[in-house]
């Protein structure tokens, strides 16, 4: 990743490349303080959080850092996107970078599974039920609140040494191709405590067709974690949620083989391996 800046800033990613369904974390460095930090990559805008500086940032000429995470959708197609990003520092001055960013096609594993008809050929009544829900998620991962809502490090949902599995696996239901998996699955008894992986606002609280008892956390900036097939849910539309916080509990409603745990995060609308956001650690 080569990256051309102007105004006394420099641009960096965490990696010169991704694959479908990654995250990249961008940050943007400068001398001087800035006002003001916007971007665009994959045609949408990219939205900036201050971010704290490394110790050796700080001892060198490194004053400001600002950052942000561009999502790789699980099926964006592979080739060179432009990330731009300008900045605006507190006096007023202008700086810009641009930088381009590779996406590679991702390796993923295909599966079959069976489960109940209907939730492979559904009737009438439960299609449009389902076209319904998916343009309600449709308007609540396009709404992008401005500010950060989350504090500290993101969190599997579930504790215990568990390990989410199947992202991005192309799935064959009943012998039938479907759409790719959106998310990490846990395995877990019913009732098992599902916990918030940030702190941030309840936004869906609900039973959908195919992920049943549905909870829907806005972190702010774009970013969202849904939590699917819940036995029960403890939270309302509306509710502030902390990091932790119990949320619901492990079950097996809608489309499923047995209990267990749908994890999925978007990134401004791209449905992103929800593991890597906890791995990143320098998201805080």
């Amino acid at each position: 990743m080569n990256a051309h800046c102007t105004g006394g800033v420099e641009l960096k990613l965490s990696a010169p490349q991704a694959s479908q369904g990654s995250l990249i974390l961008a940050q943007v460095r400068s001398q001087k303080s800035l006002r003001e930090v916007t971007g665009k990559w994959n045609e949408r805008n990219v939205y900036f959080w201050e971010g704290g500086l490394s110790a050796a940032a700080r001892r060198g000429t490194i004053n400001h850092q600002d950052q942000a995470l561009l999502g790789v959708d699980l099926e964006k197609a592979p080739g060179d996107y432009e990330l731009s990003v300008s900045a605006i520092t507190e006096n007023g001055e202008h700086a810009e970078c641009t930088a381009r960013l590779v996406v590679r096609a991702g390796k993923f594993a295909t599966e079959s599974l069976t489960v109940q008809k209907q939730f492979v050929e559904p009737n009438e009544q439960q299609a449009q039920r389902a076209v319904a829900e998916q343009e309600k998620l449709r308007r609540i991962f396009d709404h992008i609140t401005p500010e950060k809502l989350w504090h500290g490090r993101f969190r599997l949902p579930l504790t215990g040494g568990v390990r989410g599995t199947n992202f991005g696996k192309r799935r064959i239901l009943n012998g039938q191709a479907r759409s790719p998996h959106t998310g990490a699955d846990f395995p877990a008894p019913t009732g098992t405590p599902i916990h918030a992986t940030q702190s941030g606002q309840v936004v869906l609280a609900e039973e959908l067709y195919f992920s049943g008892n549905t909870v829907i956390i806005d972190h702010g900036l774009g970013i969202y974690s849904l939590y699917g097939h819940l036995s029960a849910t403890d939270v309302a539309v509306g509710d502030a949620v902390k990091a932790g916080a119990v949320i619901g509990k492990v079950g097996a409603t809608g489309r499923v083989t047995g209990p267990h745990l749908h994890w999925g995060v978007t990134v401004n609308k791209a449905r992103v391996n929800p593991i890597q956001l906890v791995n990143e650690t320098v998201i805080r």
